[in-house]
Order: C-alpha cells, then sequence, then structure tokens
C-alpha cells in the first residue's frame, strides 16, 4: 500500500509555525515569547516546547501586565510557567504607573491597554532582546495583517508597515543594528478556527474563561463587558448575570465576552465556524476608537 507523505492542513502549519521559531533561535541570540496566557500565546508555547523538546526552552517567557487581567489567566500563566521551569519576565504597567513613566486614564471607558507599549518597550531594551515572539494572527485585524512574519521595529520599538522586508518563498531576513528589533509571529498563517481545531487535536490546556460560564456582565456599544471593580458602569448599564465565555483574553477594561453555551473545544469549533466577525472585532473595544486604532499602537510599539 503505497505511503502518503502530504500533510494534512494542520501539520503544514504546525510545521511552518516550528520551522519560524527554530530559524528565530539559530539567527538571533536573545528572543523572549510574549505569554499573556491567552489561547494564542498558549498555542505558541505548546509549539516552541515541541520545537525544542526534549531540550528545555532556549527562551525566557514575557507578560506585559496591566495588573486588571482576569484571575483565571493569571493563575494559568503562573501554573503553565511552573510546569515548563521556565523563566517569566513580568513587565508591569503598574510599577510603569507609580513610577511616572506613564499617565492612567480616567472615567468610565478608561484603559490600560494602550499604556503596556512602554513597559514592553522598556523590558525590551532593558534585557536586550533583540526578536520578540508574538501571538498576532493576520485574520485578526487589518493592521495585524499587513505585518510580516519577521516584522522590523526600530531603535526606538516603532513599526512602519512600509519599511518591512520580503519574504519570498519562505526566506527571512534577521539582520538588525544594534537597539533595533524584530517582532516574530509565527502564527500568522493561522486563523481562529485553526487555532482551536489545533487546540483539539493536541490537547492545550487553556484558561476556564474561554468555556462556557456563569459571569456577572453589562452591556455596552453592542458587546457584554465583564463587571469588574476596574470598570465604572455609566447611567442605563445594569448590571445582570448571564452565560457567556471569552473570544479573546485582554485587560478587563477592553475585552467583552459573548453569549454561549460552549463548554467543550469541539462546541467552541461549531461556534467559530459559524461565526461572521472576529474575535477581536466582536470582543476588543480598543479597536473601534478609530478606524486605525490597531495600526496607531503598533506605530508606537504596541504589539
Amino acid at each position: 500500500m503505497p505511503v502518503s507523505y502530504e500533510l494534512s492542513h494542520l501539520e503544514a502549519l504546525e510545521a511552518e509555525s516550528i520551522f519560524i521559531i527554530r530559524e528565530v533561535a539559530a539567527e538571533l541570540d536573545r528572543p523572549v515569547l510574549l505569554f499573556s496566557g491567552g489561547k494564542d500565546s498558549a498555542v505558541m508555547l505548546h509549539l516552541a516546547v515541541k520545537a525544542f523538546w526534549p531540550a528545555p526552552l532556549p527562551f525566557p517567557l514575557m507578560h506585559v501586565d496591566t495588573g486588571h487581567n482576569f484571575p483565571e489567566v493569571i493563575q494559568y500563566r503562573d501554573q503553565r510557567v511552573a510546569e515548563l521551569g521556565a523563566r517569566l519576565i513580568v513587565a508591569s504597567v503598574q510599577e510603569a504607573i507609580d513610577a511616572g513613566r506613564v499617565t492612567e486614564e480616567k472615567g468610565p471607558r478608561a484603559s490600560r491597554n494602550r499604556l503596556q507599549t512602554q513597559p514592553l518597550l522598556e523590558a525590551i531594551e532593558k534585557n536586550g532582546f533583540n526578536a520578540v515572539f508574538g501571538g498576532a494572527r493576520r485574520d485578526e485585524e487589518k493592521a495585524r495583517a499587513k505585518e510580516r512574519v519577521y516584522s522590523f521595529r526600530d531603535e526606538f520599538g516603532q513599526w512602519d508597515p512600509k519599511n518591512q522586508r520580503p519574504e519570498l518563498w519562505g526566506l527571512y531576513n534577521g539582520r538588525h543594528r544594534r537597539g533595533e528589533h524584530l517582532r516574530v509571529f509565527p502564527l500568522s498563517n493561522w486563523t481562529e478556527l485553526d487555532i482551536w481545531q489545533y487546540i483539539g487535536r493536541e490537547n492545550v490546556a487553556l484558561p476556564s474563561i474561554y468555556y462556557t460560564h456563569r459571569r456577572e456582565v453589562f452591556r455596552r456599544d453592542g458587546m457584554l463587558m465583564a463587571w469588574s471593580p476596574y470598570l465604572q458602569t455609566m447611567p442605563g448599564e445594569q448590571v445582570t448575570t448571564q452565560t457567556v465565555r471569552f473570544r479573546t483574553v485582554g485587560d478587563m477594561t477592553c475585552t467583552a465576552c459573548v453569549e454561549s453555551t460552549a463548554a467543550t473545544v469541539e462546541q467552541v469549533i461549531a461556534e467559530v465556524t459559524a461565526s461572521r466577525v472576529t474575535e477581536r472585532g466582536a470582543s476588543r473595544t480598543d479597536d473601534k476608537f478609530s478606524d486605525t486604532a490597531m495600526e496607531d499602537r503598533k506605530r508606537e510599539g504596541y504589539f
């Protein structure tokens, strides 16, 4: 019986991502992997572990901590780091606020999401990182669709979409001068559906809030926001308890949930298959300030 060496769709994506991760580790001497505890960074970390197994990860993990995170996500982050025996660097927004390096927003729509840029750039400079793995995907948002796999950042950590390098035939150029660095996106060609199918195939553990649960929420701008001490409700916003789950995870002040009864990976896959709105479009208020909100943040040095 003839043997087929053709890779499945998920196997091809996995092979591409592992190749990118290994290429960065071979070409650049001080990489770091951003790990927020979200589903994309969980998959990226899983791929990195597979890329070097049975050896330990050859680079540390970093989380830009706003201080307004979902407790379930921080618990998962710490548990996963302990399981791997990995080194975790925490870049704290709260510390930057206390030191007067950034100014916290005020009011019912205040968020620390945009304040992550400064602590991130400071941590990159302090540790001398010249490659930063991020879990962004091109299908998430139009600014991210412009990203190369190797996204060049200048000495100020800023991104110029017109000053990027060609990546023909899967060839990547990691050359840079001192002070410059690369953001590297191994999941660029994945979709939300691919991520969930891979989570199911590989049995990747996730924070519990990715599955259905009961939570106090209120509706704002057409989205269900989780009630927390970090958010002020406005007149007319009534807090109720509903059955929800999160499609993406970020700062509690700008991450909405969706009504859902999906309790298993298979049920989430069915839900995502039927969806016609990306997870950021459905649940991230920080992308709705303007048509170019994400691109503006990325130009400043955001993920």
